[in-house]
Order: structure tokens, then C-alpha cells, then sequence
């Protein structure tokens, strides 16, 4: 028989950054997310090749001109991570705030 597949920890900066898309409703700013909080461009997506988080597109208008969105918000299995390793630590339930 072969072998479970064995489940990757997290790193703090993944942990940090499914901590703050988990408090926002919407999924939050990729450049955002990069830019001003600090967050590289591997963290973010080795959470999406991890299907902790998931990028979605959407262009909009802004100044008569189109522009294309990505944003990244927190999936089901990215929740479930989180919550494992709050009751892992003995954490309480982080309260919801909305970074959009």
C-alpha cells in the first residue's frame, strides 16, 4: 500500500497572510497583498498551488480606462488550515476584520 500523502505545515508568512484574507469577505488586492503588506509573490503562490487561496480575475473601469483585478481570497481547505492551527496552539478564533 502506498503512503498517505503527508501534509505540508505552514510557514508564518503563509499563516499571516491566510489570517488576513480570512477576514475579508471579498478576497483582497494581489498588488495590495504584495506591495504594501509585504507579502512575496512565492507565499502567494504557494498558497494558491496549495489551494489554500484562489486568484480571481475581474477587469473594471476606472478613469475611462479598463484594468484587470486580481485578487485573492481565502478557499474552504485555507479556513480548515487556519483553524487546525489555532486549535493545535490553543489560539482563540482570530475576529473577522475586512481589508477591502
Amino acid at each position: 500500500m502506498g503512503k498517505s500523502p503527508r501534509k505540508r505545515r505552514l510557514g508564518p508568512e503563509q499563516r499571516r497572510a491566510l489570517e488576513l484574507l480570512a477576514g475579508s469577505s471579498h478576497g483582497v488586492n494581489e498588488q495590495m497583498l504584495a506591495r504594501s503588506l509585504g507579502f512575496s509573490r512565492a507565499v502567494l503562490s504557494s498558497l494558491v498551488r496549495r489551494r489554500l487561496a484562489a486568484r480571481e480575475r475581474e477587469v473594471v473601469i476606472a478613469d475611462g480606462k479598463t484594468v484587470e483585478v486580481v485578487r485573492i481570497r481565502i478557499t474552504a481547505a485555507g479556513r480548515r488550515a487556519i483553524e487546525e492551527r489555532r486549535k493545535k496552539v490553543g489560539r482563540p478564533e482570530a475576529p473577522p476584520h475586512d481589508c477591502n
